[in-house]
């Protein structure tokens, strides 16, 4: 080594070059005084290779370079913003986080909470053509109506521009007009004689679900909270595993719990929404799958399941609570096999379980680095592909869910 600088010359890391009394390493600088600290921050946060690793970070011994290893808290959280392999496992994840609450939040206030008259085909042409005269006369027996000459004006001023339904939502349609809905909506045994007998039947089937309540969202929003947390949850494993052994174990606990809650939650609207109608079978389902999922975050919980040799164990377990949605999907084709949504769910359901397995055969096999060790160390490794497909299966079946809620509102039990 040349001359200049002897504390250079001690460093515990071997020199490229020296030159003038300066060490280079890369980007990373050394002169003598006070600047041996500064360079000794900068190059102990340099990226390591796999065998350089300890023990607990070796997962993937086709990703041969590009890892974090035991770096500060703060170094770590800051390089969410460079690049290193786990990069794109963070950010494929995040993404999706941050897509599904924007779909959360669309759909709660976007959504209708009844079924829209605009997505009825054909419904203003029939409106306009049906005599709705003695829907307007039997309002006034109604009793407990406020201000019913206001409701009465609107009513038929605001028809024929199909502008009343939002001038109506602060009404409670099911009260005013429950006498007026036919026998299949009604939860009462008395007739009136102001129900809508003389209006054609087709109007009538039209705008009763509309009067009626709407069916409860929670096995929707749950399936959304199940994915968020699931993709959240991924995101921060990959980026804070580095940190130490201890924080390592904590955060892969969360990502396989998080793992088997989007599993879980999948089939909630699917189970309820298909026999909500069958409490017993509604019940049998939700309770069988919601047991299968707590049953494998406990077992995700034991350390011998980190393992990597466990790698495939843990891919099949997941891929069996996936396959368990299998026997509530055949019951449901069966009961509804003339229900065009049993059919439009259901193509969405396979899509959604084709995407999920293909990212869980991805993840078990480590395909494509295992062909070419070393060349997808940044981008295109099999967890990066895993992660995508996971969020596109989650959104196929947000997909589905909008189908079920529609459907439901529209036809009942």
């Amino acid at each position: 080594m040349g001359s200049g600088c002897k504390e250079c010359e001690n460093l515990p890391f071997p020199s490229e070059k020296f030159e003038n009394g300066r060490f280079e390493e890369g980007s990373q600088i050394c002169s003598k005084g006070g600047k041996r600290t500064r360079f000794w921050k900068k190059v102990k946060y340099q990226l390591v290779e796999y065998h350089s690793l300890p023990e607990y970070l070796r997962d993937n011994e086709f990703i041969l370079g590009h890892y974090r290893s035991e770096w500060p808290l703060k170094q770590v959280l800051l390089s969410i913003f460079s690049i290193h392999n786990e990069t794109l496992n963070v950010w494929t994840h995040l993404i999706g986080f941050f897509l599904f609450l924007s779909l959360t939040i669309y759909t709660a206030m976007k959504v209708p909470k009844v079924v829209d008259l605009q997505s009825l085909p054909h419904l203003p042409d029939v409106l306009r053509k049906a005599d709705l005269h003695e829907l307007l006369t039997c309002l006034p027996s109604m009793p407990n109506m406020p201000d019913l000459q206001k409701l009465r004006d609107e009513f038929k001023t605001s028809l024929p521009s199909m502008d009343m339904l939002p001038s109506l939502s602060g009404w409670h349609i099911p009260e005013l007009l429950a006498n007026c809905l036919p026998e299949r909506f009604s939860h009462s045994n008395h007739t009136d004689p102001c129900v809508l007998r003389s209006m054609k039947e087709d109007v009538v089937n039209m705008i009763a679900p509309l009067m009626v309540r709407p069916i409860t969202r929670w096995p929707f929003f749950a399936f959304m909270g199940g994915a968020m947390f699931c993709l959240l949850a991924s995101s921060t494993c990959h980026l804070l595993s580095c940190h130490s052994e201890r924080l390592s174990y904590i955060m892969l606990r969360l990502d396989y719990t998080g793992i088997a809650a989007l599993i879980s939650t999948s089939f909630y609207p699917s189970v309820y929404y298909s026999f909500m109608c069958n409490p017993f079978f509604c019940n049998l389902y939700l309770g069988f799958i919601t047991l299968l999922g707590i049953a494998t975050i406990v077992v995700s919980l034991l350390p011998v399941f980190q393992n990597p040799e466990y790698r495939s164990i843990r891919a099949m377990l997941f891929f069996g609570m996936g396959m368990s949605g299998v026997a509530p999907i055949m019951h449901k084709l069966i009961l509804f096999r003339n229900q065009p949504e049993a059919l439009h769910t259901t193509g969405y359901e396979i899509l959604m379980g084709a995407l999920y397995g293909i990212g869980a055969l991805v993840y078990a096999t480590r395909i494509p680095e295992r062909w070419r060790p070393g060349k997808f160390d940044i981008a295109g490794h099999s967890h990066q592909l895993f992660h995508v497909l996971v969020v596109a299966g989650a959104y196929t079946h947000y997909r589905a869910g909008l189908v079920y809620l529609k459907w439901r509102d529209l036809v009942g039990c």
